[in-house]
């Protein structure tokens, strides 16, 4: 199976061509989620004729790094469907070896176009964080591991201080600090890396780092 055969399942969805940049790919993501706050939503490749034309294979064309925050449904907000966002979630979006693992299969295997960090209002795992350094307060049992991940992105003196936002800036440091296959992809203009914060109450994603769409 081709990625030309699984984009072209529906007709009616707007998901990017195989031949689209990555800047092109990412802007067909965020205007999913325009779609979504306008309240004309496609819902796109979520009918059976979809579902079996991926049975035997997928070309997702972005990855999301998201927490898994009930209230933040990656493939909703963004308008899509089955086969074309290959999502990563944990409590807080946390940058562990399984997630990067996970980010790399994406990009090197899969061949998506948009790396995609997506952090949201409201976030416990940051919140915790806040918490544990101005009140050093602490997690019971693994949960620690949450605010580790987190602390080091936060400003110590004021860690509410646009405290998502500096998350998600910070995990797209690490990524590309980490991991070879993702920062060699974007240097090679292969794929678009990017932060956003998803906002509860309105429903859109902005953008904190990527290209301007």
């Amino acid at each position: 199976m081709n990625d030309s055969d699984v984009t072209g399942a529906n007709p009616a969805s707007s998901a990017p061509s195989p031949s689209s940049t990555p800047e092109q790919a990412f802007a067909a993501l965020l205007e999913g989620n325009r779609r979504f706050v306008d309240g004309d939503a496609l819902h796109p490749h979520q009918d059976e004729a979809r579902r079996r034309l991926l049975e035997t294979g997928q070309a997702p064309y972005a990855t999301v790094l998201g927490c898994s925050d009930s209230r933040v449904p990656v493939e909703l907000l963004f308008d899509q469907g089955f086969g074309d966002v290959f999502v990563s979630r944990n409590a807080g979006h946390v940058l562990g070896r399984s997630m990067q693992a996970s980010v790399e299969f994406a990009v090197a295997v899969l061949g998506v176009r948009v790396v995609l960090v997506l952090g949201h209002e409201s976030c416990g795992a940051v919140g915790a964080t806040v918490e544990a350094i101005q009140e050093g307060t602490q997690l019971p049992g693994e949960m620690p591991i949450l605010v580790e991940h987190v602390r080091d992105h936060l400003d110590p003196e004021d860690p509410a201080a646009r405290a998502v936002e500096a998350h998600v800036l910070g995990t797209l440091d690490e990524l590309r600090e980490r991991s070879s296959i993702v920062r060699e992809a974007e240097e090679r203009g292969e794929i678009v890396l990017a932060g956003a914060v998803y906002g509860l109450a309105g429903g859109a994603v902005r953008v904190v780092s990527g290209p301007e769409v």
